[in-house]
């Protein structure tokens, strides 16, 4: 997998892993931690999980400026690993009789979050300042390293539960996860490239891309394209982010529970499937590559987008069949289905989505171009707990309906922007 590839993905590979261990660990819990120790409401659930993945995407706009003009790449790493420490430390203590710590917790980990994923994203591109068309591919493997600690999560949070019978112990698991990322990234750092001034470790040798003066007009067209995806793309992560709230109510409420199969198992599968799929789908655009027909990145994420429907869609018979009821009678099969068919649109959109953004970003502002990546997954985000209040308000079906039409509606905003997409090769 790593064959062809500079050394430094494999220090970035697990030190993200690693870090999304912990993230993911909240991320299985969070809705029914909050269900479980403060008794909220669906409204109230909906409103907090919204605002902190919000915080989470909207932040690496912050995170982009300081690694390209304050602290750099490096130390923005760094203080963000550390932040998201404390963060999962507080959630350790936190309780009905100390919401205030549940509240800080939160917050610091969403800060730490944003300002660590953006500047991880431009050292993974910096790695192919030369080798630009394996660009795709070490997003994608990068990618693998992300869901690989996200498989891990659920799986030691169902453990933990089983054994402790609380979720408090997790968020300690959490934080001994950010801690072995902290390591792994500060053993390796010699490995990675980076081209901001602020770094200690600027190479000199730069593609012509990066040395090269772009032309003014240029350079507004280019940070344009990036914002028209933007906006689209934060549709699909309305879609997406209901693996954290409406499916894993889905799970809890309408979906047979048994010890090995809890609600908060079910997000195990996504990251699963992207483990097996991802290198399956890297060998097919491998080959159609050889033979000059990969489709150009602005295309593989339209498919992406439709994918998501469909796979949101699958929700929608769920639903009718016995899910509107709230018993929990229905197969886990139809939430490990959805699973399958979000995974393929994410290969698709996520990791591709970072990749293009590298590409067509001007250099001086590739790390604020990313934050504005994270911001279009901030805005989704809190799109997605801004729907999840209404959960319990509609019919199961509706609300699966209304959230297919949005997703079939950005596939076709996207689909009528790709001459403009592609402009600058993609």
């Amino acid at each position: 997998m790593f064959k062809k590839h500079p050394v430094g993905i494999r220090v970035l590979f697990f030190t993200e892993m690693w870090e999304r261990f912990g993230f993911y660990t909240l991320m299985a819990i969070l809705v029914l931690y909050m269900e479980k120790e403060f008794g909220w409401d669906d409204s109230t659930k909906g409103n907090y999980y919204g605002w902190f993945l919000a915080l989470v995407y909207f932040i690496p706009l912050l995170g982009g400026w300081l690694g390209d003009k304050i602290l750099g790449n490096f130390p923005t790493v760094r203080f963000g690993a550390w932040f998201m420490t404390a963060g999962f430390v507080l959630l350790f203590f936190s309780s009905i009789n100390a919401t205030v710590l549940f509240f800080i917790g939160l917050f610091l980990i969403a800060f730490g979050t944003g300002i660590f994923k953006v500047n991880m994203a431009v050292l993974v591109g910096n790695l192919y300042y030369d080798k630009h068309e394996l660009k795709d591919a070490g997003f994608n493997i990068y990618y693998m390293g992300v869901n690989l600690g996200a498989a891990i999560a659920p799986l030691a949070a169902t453990l933990l539960f089983n054994i402790f019978h609380n979720y408090n112990v997790s968020f300690a698991a959490a934080a001994i996860g950010l801690i072995l990322s902290i390591i792994t990234f500060e053993l390796g750092k010699n490995k990675l490239i980076t081209f901001n001034h602020n770094s200690k470790n600027e190479v000199i040798q730069k593609s012509e891309f990066h040395s090269r003066e772009i032309p003014k007009n240029e350079f507004i067209q280019r940070v344009v394209t990036l914002i028209l995806l933007f906006l689209i793309v934060s549709f699909f992560w309305i879609g997406f982010y209901q693996n954290g709230f409406a499916l894993t109510l889905f799970a809890e409420r309408s979906t047979i529970v048994s010890e090995v199969l809890r609600p908060e198992t079910y997000q195990f599968f996504n990251p699963f499937f992207i483990l097996v799929l991802t290198p399956i789908m890297l060998a097919y655009f491998s080959k159609l590559n050889k033979i000059g027909k990969e489709p150009q990145t602005p295309v593989k994420i339209f498919i992406g987008m439709l994918i998501m429907g469909v796979a949101i869609a699958i929700m929608i018979p769920a639903s009718l069949f016995g899910g509107n009821l709230d018993q929990n009678i229905m197969s886990p099969l139809w939430l490990i289905s959805t699973y399958f068919v979000v995974t393929l649109a994410e290969i698709m959109i996520s990791p591709l989505g970072q990749s293009f953004v590298t590409k067509v970003a001007p250099p001086k502002i590739q790390g604020l171009m990313m934050g504005g990546w994270f911001c279009a997954t901030a805005l989704g985000s809190y799109g997605s707990g801004f729907m999840g209040k209404f959960y319990s308000d509609f019919l199961h079906h509706e609300y699966f309906l209304i959230l297919t039409g949005i997703l079939a509606l950005s596939a076709f905003l996207i689909f009528i922007s790709l001459k403009k997409l592609k402009r600058f090769g993609g």
